[in-house]
Parts: C-alpha cells; sequence; structure tokens
C-alpha cells in the first residue's frame, strides 16, 4: 500500500480553502515520506483557472509527490443536495483530472436518477484512462453495504469503483472487516481512514439515512482504548485480499499553522509503520 495524505487535514471548517499555505502542506508531505496527496477543491477544482491548476501540479511534481485522488467540486465534501449535479456535466471535473494528473475522481449519488449520469460520466472518463470512485458515506447511495453494492452493479461500468472507509461504515451500523474487503474487492479503488466512537454525548453530529442522527466523538488514530476502529483488523483485512492502492489519512483536524500539520502528519506516519510492525 502507498501512504497518502489528504489535505482535508488542514482545511478550515467551511472545507472551502486551506489553513496553511498549500505549497508548505506538499513539501512537509514529501519530507516525511508520504507517496501522495489526495486533493480537494479547497486548493484546487472546477472553480479553477488552468494557471492555478498548473501551479498546483507544479508544486506536487516538485516534491515527487503523487495525486491519489481528486475531489473537484466543493459540493462534494459537503455531501448537500448539489452534490450529484458535478455528474450531469462531467467535463470541468475531467479537466481538473488531467490537468492534475489524477487516476480517480470521487463522486457522490443522492437518488436512483443519478445513476444514469454516472453511467455516461464513467463513459466519458474511460475516454481518458480516469476512473471514478464513490465513498461509503452516510446519507447518500452509499451508506449501507448492502445496497452499496446493488448501486455498483447497477453502474456496471469498470472503472466506477468504491473507497473503503470503515468509519462511514460504522456510522451507518454496518460490518468494516474482512468479509467486507471480500465483497467490495472486484470495485475497491481507494482507503480512506478516520477514527471515532458512536457516543451518545459525542460532541459532533451526522444525519443518516438507515440510522437517524449519530452523535459522535473523532478519537486520535492512535487511541488504545479499544473504542474506536480497530485498525489491526482493518490492515490484516487488507492485506489479506492483496489491496496495493493508496491509504489515505483523511481525518478532519482544523489543523492552524505548519509546523502542528508536521507533528500531525508524522505522527500519522510513525502510527500506520506501528501497525505494519
Amino acid at each position: 500500500m502507498k501512504l497518502s495524505l489528504s489535505v482535508r487535514i488542514a482545511e478550515a471548517a467551511c472545507k472551502t480553502r486551506l489553513n496553511i499555505p498549500f505549497a508548505e502542506l506538499a513539501q512537509m508531505a514529501a519530507d516525511l515520506g508520504y507517496a501522495a496527496l489526495c486533493m480537494r477543491a479547497s486548493v484546487v477544482g472546477v472553480q479553477s483557472s488552468d494557471e492555478e491548476l498548473q501551479q498546483v501540479k507544479l508544486i506536487v511534481d516538485a516534491a515527487g509527490l503523487g495525486i491519489s485522488m481528486i475531489t473537484a467540486d466543493m459540493n462534494i465534501p459537503q455531501n448537500n443536495d448539489q452534490s450529484p449535479q458535478a455528474l450531469q456535466d462531467f467535463e470541468p471535473t475531467l479537466h481538473v483530472a488531467e490537468m492534475l494528473g489524477s487516476p480517480l475522481v470521487r463522486v457522490c449519488l443522492k437518488q436512483e436518477s443519478d445513476i444514469p449520469h454516472a453511467q455516461r460520466a464513467c463513459d466519458l472518463a474511460a475516454e481518458r484512462g480516469v476512473q471514478l470512485v464513490h465513498q461509503f458515506h452516510p446519507a447518500c447511495l452509499f451508506e449501507e453495504l448492502e445496497r452499496s453494492i446493488e448501486v455498483l452493479k447497477q453502474i456496471d461500468r469498470p472503472n466506477f469503483g468504491v473507497i473503503y472507509e470503515p468509519a462511514s461504515l460504522l456510522m451507518c451500523g454496518q460490518p468494516y472487516g474482512e468479509s467486507v474487503m471480500r465483497q467490495i474487492l472486484p470495485w475497491l479503488k481507494n482507503v480512506y481512514v478516520q477514527n471515532l466512537v458512536i457516543t451518545e454525548d459525542g460532541p459532533e453530529h451526522l444525519e443518516t439515512w438507515c440510522l437517524g442522527d449519530r452523535p459522535f466523538q473523532l478519537l486520535p488514530y492512535w487511541d488504545e482504548s479499544g473504542r474506536g476502529i480497530n485498525f489491526r483488523e482493518v490492515l490484516a483485512g487488507l492485506n489479506a485480499v492483496d489491496y496495493d492502492g493508496c491509504f489515505t489519512i483523511h481525518q478532519a483536524e482544523g489543523i492552524v499553522t505548519a509546523d502542528d500539520a508536521r507533528n500531525y502528519a508524522a505522527r500519522c506516519k510513525e502510527w500506520v509503520e506501528s501497525l505494519n510492525s
């Protein structure tokens, strides 16, 4: 597996900008030994000029990094009602993917009527060697495992897959161990990791379609209380199915200084290395 760092760790709460300069974040990731960055529209996206896209690509290339995936539309991380609209006019998203050299593009589907748009977007993307991926996530067609697999089969495109994300599966009351990975293996394209515990006194809340409001608390990846995600089980499952794609640090941290970003990313890398030891 290749270790990827999401720019989300340094996003402002609005998810539309970073708290620290992107060039600093990229160089920091390279210095620490990350292989790739997971890009979001908080840096560049469909709203950006070609000049802005070129500048970001130059920064990534100069740091010697790859790009594991892009989320090119700001609506998608917001998971709002507008998030599936990017599929209806997919050329701007594909342009961002091509300019940045990203093999994967994250998309969002909310209802059955989004499926034909996803199929057409896949056909456009296939001409350019780009794959579409959908994260397991609350309040969309990819909340529950069984329904997600049904949708993947309905879309029926070789360049449409899924982002395995155990915290979202947990949020929606789903299993997330090796048996899940084996079920989604034909579509498994990327891995995101976050850590959390579902708790009635949680300071954060997310609305799910399957279980209603879910109060939760984010936990450090290296939390050893046993309350959150069992990451040794996650790593064992990924190794058991021979997954060799990106493993992306994706947790929202609201980091506001470059020093804090470096310390956090370094701690995350040490944690991943400890899981593999």
